[in-house]
């Protein structure tokens, strides 16, 4: 399995034999069958995780409703809230299709850093990849409509319709699954 993480590094540096190596015999690259949680409220997140291939959903559950945070799905990383600290988790991460990932915990994240510092472009990368991706993410939900949400996702994440739940792509966008129902048909109507 270390070979997916491999293929996916050898994309942006160059990856050595040695680095090759000490990734295929690693336990980093990780399968999760469908249904598997990897983060449940109330625990601790003492792991981090980038997603190969698959998807995982985080979500809270707030006065009774299942309400979707986020999806993740190939080549995204997954940073628990609290992750490194003692916090309690309060949402679920939960695998919504078979899922191969990088699971790391900080003191591992060290450990490879330190040993191999090309890995270290990579995860600036990613993170300032991942914070761009946050900031814009949460001004278009702050400032859109369910409507606006759903053509927006439908826009930018197509694979999302087609691999998620209906129930699960509306608890995303902040709407009742008959709101989304009927934005689809609105929406069909207007093609």
């Amino acid at each position: 399995m270390g070979d997916e993480l491999v293929a996916f590094l050898s994309r942006h540096i160059e990856v050595s034999e040695e680095l090759a190596a000490t990734l295929r015999r690693s336990d980093l690259v990780r399968s999760f069958p469908r249904g598997s949680f990897l983060l449940r409220e109330g625990e601790v997140a003492r792991k981090a995780f980038f997603i190969l291939r698959g998807c995982v959903r985080s979500y809270v559950l707030k006065d009774g409703d299942d309400r979707t945070v986020d999806f993740f799905i190939e080549e995204d990383a997954v940073l628990p809230l609290g992750y490194g600290t003692s916090v309690p988790s309060e949402h679920f991460l939960e695998c919504l299709e078979d899922t191969v990932a990088v699971v790391s915990s900080p003191d591992q994240e060290e450990r490879m850093l330190a040993e191999y510092p090309e890995l270290k472009e990579v995860c600036l990368s990613m993170s300032e990849f991942m914070a761009a991706r946050l900031q814009a993410s949460l001004a278009r939900f702050r400032t859109s409509s369910p409507q606006e949400r759903y053509v927006d996702l439908a826009r930018r994440r197509p694979d999302l319709l087609q691999r998620i739940p209906q129930y699960k792509i509306a608890s995303f966008l902040g709407v009742k699954p008959e709101s989304l129902s009927r934005i689809r048909r609105r929406l069909s109507g207007l093609s």
